[in-house]
């Protein structure tokens, strides 16, 4: 049996993870299941899994958490230095499904335990990269993209030389607003930008597809795991979300990977790897789909693609500071503190900023130089976002 945690099991990524490892529980021994304050679904996973251990990323749900796993001999923990000790644990798959910066200090436990992780967490890549691929190799780990864009890119590469290849494109749904008139979008409200129209994903990264931070996020990931240059990264809108990402070779040719929007392909892909196996998603429909649109993305609607390119540009731990003046900008967003169209503002106000004062250098990434760098961009984002709420 494989031994298998699942770190964010109560999000959308760790529920699609725990319904097909749900379906074939004869070959899986599931070690470590984490979650945030749904501790009744945290619970029932563990039940449901027969987990050895669970844990709530908040100290203050531990005693409710407790409660619901008396008596089944399932450990109980809380907050990040026990989701850290959870991915000690020897596991031989890992799933990083953690929203945000959190998730990075739990995947590079995974690696150091020479466990495979399947990274769904992207903000691991964006802030740490480069560390994050030195720990898998310093310990013969394998990191595979659960993203569907880079799932789909890995999966084109398979069997291909990468010096072969001209550009990678990956697609985006342009979010709840791709269709707004550019002059409405100071007005769009966190419930109008949270429904997504081809995905049910939760709140924040709903959010993230509307302003395009998830693709920005997206873009440097590309860079990061793939090692391409940022010239030879593209986006291109695709409003159907069926093509995932395309590559070109330097014959011309391009390879897409075309499936149904469900995140079960890229996760089964990275749980069965390198085998394929049956999966329970949708087979399309070509002839009743009937076309495929793609869309030049407009950066003035969407600025967030463009600070990526300069974060690439710049290097260093530009990308920490990237991904948490993003959080902060999303927070004061979802507060009701700043407009939609202030969140691009705030993040480029704090690289800004902090490349004057010389705090994105970097000559080799450590861990606590990144989570300096986070703590840092998140006070100077609050104050951006302060501002600006001030002004308006």
């Amino acid at each position: 049996m494989r031994r298998v945690s699942i770190f964010g099991a109560t999000g959308s990524i760790g529920e699609n993870t725990v319904d097909l490892i749900a379906r074939a529980p004869e070959e899986y021994d599931v070690v470590a299941l984490s979650g945030g304050r749904n501790v009744a679904r945290l619970a029932e996973q563990a039940i449901a899994l027969n987990a050895e251990i669970a844990v709530t990323c908040y100290s203050e749900c531990k005693q409710e958490l407790a409660a619901r796993l008396s008596g089944t001999g399932i450990d109980v923990g809380a907050g990040p230095e026990a989701i850290a000790e959870a991915a000690e644990r020897p596991a031989d798959w890992v799933m990083s499904a953690i929203v945000g910066a959190a998730g990075l200090a739990p995947g590079l436990a995974a690696l150091e335990q020479g466990a495979t992780l399947a990274l769904a967490n992207k903000e691991s890549l964006v802030c740490a990269g480069a560390l994050l691929m030195e720990t898998a190799r310093a310990h013969g780990a394998q990191v595979l993209p659960v993203d569907s864009e880079h799932s789909a890119v890995a999966q084109a590469l398979v069997g291909e030389d990468i010096s072969s290849v001209e550009r990678v494109i990956i697609t985006a749904s342009g979010g709840a607003f791709r269709d707004w008139p550019l002059e409405d979008l100071p007005k769009a409200t966190p419930e109008q930008a949270a429904k997504h129209p081809n995905w049910d994903m939760g709140q924040r990264i709903t959010v993230d597809s509307a302003s395009m931070f998830n693709k920005s996020l997206e873009l440097i990931e590309t860079r990061e795991f793939f090692g391409f240059d940022p010239s030879q990264i593209e986006v291109v809108v695709h409003p159907q979300s069926l093509i995932h990402a395309l590559v070109g070779f330097n014959d011309g040719a391009l390879m897409a990977h075309v499936g149904p929007p469900d995140m079960r392909h890229a996760i089964g892909y990275a749980l069965h790897h390198p085998e394929r196996r049956h999966l329970p998603v949708e087979r399309l429909d070509l002839v009743k789909i009937g076309r495929l649109d793609f869309r030049e993305p407009c950066e003035r609607r969407w600025p967030a693609l463009r600070l990526a390119r300069e974060v690439m540009r710049s290097g260093g731990v530009s990308g920490a500071a990237f991904n948490a003046a993003k959080e902060v900008a999303l927070d004061a967003f979802l507060a009701r503190q700043i407009r939609f169209t202030d969140m691009a503002a705030v993040v480029e106000e704090v690289l800004e900023a902090m490349e004057r004062d010389g705090a994105l250098k970097c000559d080799r990434m450590r861990l606590d130089h990144v989570m300096e760098t986070d703590h840092l961009a998140r006070k100077r984002a609050a104050e951006a976002a302060e501002q600006i709420a001030t002004e308006a």
